[in-house]
């Protein structure tokens, strides 16, 4: 029999593991010995967070990120093929959301291996169901463009495509946060609805709805802090 792929969840902060990450999820992940991570440091400290007797030598790691090329995936899952339970970890929450996670995810189902996903914290989610937006009709768009042009383009197409009461959701890299918000300040109409939830689930934890207007008033502290935005005209 073929092994399973699990998708396994990390936490937002430096919160501890039981806050967002239910025991029985962690009962499952210390049994695994087969990894595919965004970053290894990161997921060797998690495993030892949860045991520290972890046995992280006789553990294989495979690295999957933006950097990784196509014809690597197969390798990867070569341990499923042979009956081994594999874990797919993201840098935090849950993996194949806004990261590559999805990529070695989609082949597994073409493999015809199991794919089983474990409960914990997503920042889009819970920065959705803390916003007061549409809950019911939602996009993620994922990171937000660069380019400046490609950049006032996008916030455009959002807050027009939110107007027919669909909430939008977005991302920005932590460090140009407030590049973001001083674009949308300046773009989006001043009637517009606009969350901000910035360091879900830690202590520095800030969510807040606001229209553009007011969030001109008082612009959040969100600098290098991670965040989700959510808008809706």
């Amino acid at each position: 029999m073929k092994g399973t792929l699990y998708l396994i969840p990390l936490p937002l902060g430096n919160n501890t593991i039981a806050e967002s990450v239910p025991a029985g999820v962690t009962a499952i992940v210390v049994k695994l010995r087969h990894f595919i991570v965004e970053e290894v440091r990161t997921a060797r400290r998690y495993l030892r967070k949860i045991d520290r007797e972890f046995p992280i030598d006789d553990s294989v790691f495979h690295i999957l990120n933006e950097h990784t090329r196509e014809e690597e995936l197969a390798s990867m899952l070569e341990a499923a093929t042979e009956g081994n339970d594999i874990g797919l970890m993201s840098e935090a929450g849950l993996p194949g959301i806004a990261d590559p996670g999805a990529l070695i995810t989609a082949m597994a189902h073409r493999k015809g291996i199991a794919v089983k996903p474990l409960t914990g914290p997503s920042s889009i989610l819970l920065a959705l169901i803390s916003s007061g937006l549409n809950g019911q009709n939602f996009c993620f768009h994922g990171y937000i463009p660069v380019k400046t042009a490609e950049r006032e383009k996008k916030i455009r197409e959002i807050e027009a495509r939110s107007k027919a009461g669909e909430a939008q959701i977005f991302m920005e890299t932590p460090y140009r946060n407030m590049k973001l918000m001083d674009d949308l300040l300046r773009i989006c109409m001043g009637s517009t609805r606009l969350c901000v939830a910035s360091g879900i689930t830690t202590e520095a934890e800030f969510i807040k709805t606001q229209t553009i207007n007011e969030w001109k008033s008082a612009p959040p502290e969100i600098d290098r802090i991670p965040a989700v935005f959510v808008l809706q005209a």
